[in-house]
């Protein structure tokens, strides 16, 4: 039986060898973001009754709270109202003994209607208490709310498992995995400063004594030196001298789109005011992990934090992109130089460049030299695409759109089984659904180089299965995820000419 956490080693015939283990696994724990998905979303129940107050005030609570506020309604009139309605469902009313200095939130979840007093300030908001998130809306106060209901009733064993985390966990960070090569890189520069103990003109640095030499620039991150220093213990490779310290500025932050705990490695759940952001470096974290996060905040380190590791849709929303330009840059020097590689994406190139690449890219952006002067072996950039889809968050084919993938490729009738994945890509969103469909069609172009390269569309699909499908961690039998795979590998012309066509009858009507 395969142990958990390890690599998935896939044999592919014809191929002649293995996909090794990858030398970064995935990083992001993606179990708290699929329970929020299930979250109920907020629906407003709209008022259809002539409302009993003044007119100045129903204009001014309609103002504030919506077509879903009801006026003077009682406790039991708002449940009998909300017995029947789904999960989610809200309204407004002013409670009959108030004066009217707040009105009241009456929400239903878990089959149960909830009441809850909400007040408004000019300029600060609508909120439930002074001390607690203020919110923009009543809507946005329920959508935070349902959420934070749901993952209370459904996630509080992993809730509970963060709570309960140690400073020891931040050498196996996201954090520390993904920037580790850029940290050593800064750390050198600070290293090479003269023996200093002291303060900033804030008083948050202290750099004590060190005696480490920023090494000639012909020694920098040579790959060598990398190697020996992965062999040693955790401890041992922390890139930041230990005598560096600089406290973390966090600030509790409303995070756009997808985000993950840069500690943890859990997925920042909530609508608003989700965890914590270093106004300094970046950081990101539950507010709890934070605490445990060492003070060695490194202010350049947010110059050059890059892509690896961001939600694929905020990626192309960030840089205004149909495809993100990792992926476009590297399949398109693939296309140019490794389309008669035999083993192209199932051989792995260096380790030690891969890293230099990934560095490169976060560092460089869209105007890194992937250039065969300065990345002679191919394998390193198949091997860095690679990468990058393997450090998505959200895998390219996401958690809501693997299982109906799954059923259509289970179905035996080819014609009925392209027509299930056709409707299966429209429950990607946009940026997956142009990235996948960018991806296959460039591994249909590699498999039509069979006879050279050696990787048809099922040993490719037996690559690249652990990277682009959302399977269950630590599943290793992966047989129906290639098949399925294999499939729109080999279909992907007609798969996405049936939902593009799908989608532009539903937007005509």
């Amino acid at each position: 039986m395969s142990k958990p956490g390890a690599g998935i080693v896939a044999i592919l015939p014809g191929g002649g060898g293995v996909e090794p283990s990858s030398p970064v696994q995935k990083v992001w724990k993606p179990e708290l973001y699929k329970i929020q998905l299930d979250a109920p979303a907020p629906h407003p129940v709209r008022c259809q009754r002539t409302l009993d107050t003044t007119l100045e005030e129903q204009q001014q609570a309609i103002r504030l709270y919506g077509s879903e506020y009801h006026g003077i309604m009682g406790h039991l009139e708002a449940e009998q109202l909300l017995s029947q309605a789904n999960d989610g469902s809200y309204l407004v009313r002013r409670s009959p003994k108030t004066d009217g200095c707040y009105h009241t939130l009456s929400v239903r979840f878990n089959k149960r209607t909830k009441h809850y007093k909400v007040f408004y300030k000019p300029g600060h908001g609508h909120y439930l208490r002074e001390q607690d998130k203020h919110y923009e809306t009543v809507h946005e106060m329920v959508a935070d709310g349902l959420i934070n209901f749901h993952m209370q009733l459904h996630a509080s064993p992993i809730i509970q498992q963060i709570n309960q985390q140690t400073k020891n966990c931040y050498q196996q960070s996201p954090y520390m995995t993904l920037n580790r090569r850029k940290l050593r890189a800064l750390s050198n520069e600070l290293g090479g400063k003269a023996t200093a103990v002291g303060d900033d003109c804030d008083g948050s640095v202290t750099l004590k004594v060190s005696q480490q030499q920023e090494a000639p620039p012909q020694q920098k991150e040579v790959p060598q030196q990398q190697h020996q220093q992965q062999q040693l213990p955790a401890q041992a490779t922390d890139p930041m001298p230990l005598v560096y310290e600089k406290p973390h500025n966090f600030k509790v932050h409303t995070f756009k789109g997808l985000n993950w705990c840069e500690f943890c490695a859990n997925f920042l759940w909530g609508f608003t005011a989700q965890g914590v952001k270093c106004e300094a470096c970046g950081f990101m974290a539950h507010n709890k992990c934070s605490e445990l996060v060492p003070p060695k905040c490194v202010p350049d380190l947010k110059y050059i934090r890059g892509v690896f590791g961001t939600d694929l849709a905020t990626m192309v929303q960030l840089h205004q992109c149909h495809i993100p330009f990792v992926v476009r840059r590297c399949v398109e020097e693939v296309e140019a130089r490794g389309m008669l590689q035999e083993g192209i994406y199932r051989v792995s190139g260096f380790a030690d460049e891969i890293d230099a690449l990934k560095l490169a890219l976060d560092r460089d952006g869209d105007k890194t030299d992937m250039s065969e002067a300065t990345y002679g072996n191919v394998n390193v950039i198949a091997g860095t695409l690679k990468l990058y889809l393997r450090l998505l968050p959200v895998p390219l084919i996401t958690f809501q759109a693997y299982p109906s993938f799954m059923a259509a490729g289970r179905n035996a009738k080819q014609t009925e089984q392209l027509q299930l994945m056709a409707e299966a890509a429209l429950r990607l969103p946009p940026a997956h659904y142009s990235c996948l469909q960018y991806m296959l069609e460039h591994l249909k172009r590699v498999a039509s180089h069979y006879a050279v390269n050696k990787m048809n569309e099922h040993n490719l699909a037996t690559v690249f299965a652990p990277t682009l499908i959302a399977t269950p961690q630590h599943m290793t039998n992966l047989t129906e995820e290639i098949f399925m795979l294999s499939s729109l590998i080999t279909h992907c012309e007609t798969i996405f000419a049936s939902s593009s066509s799908s989608m532009n009858s539903n937007s005509s009507s």
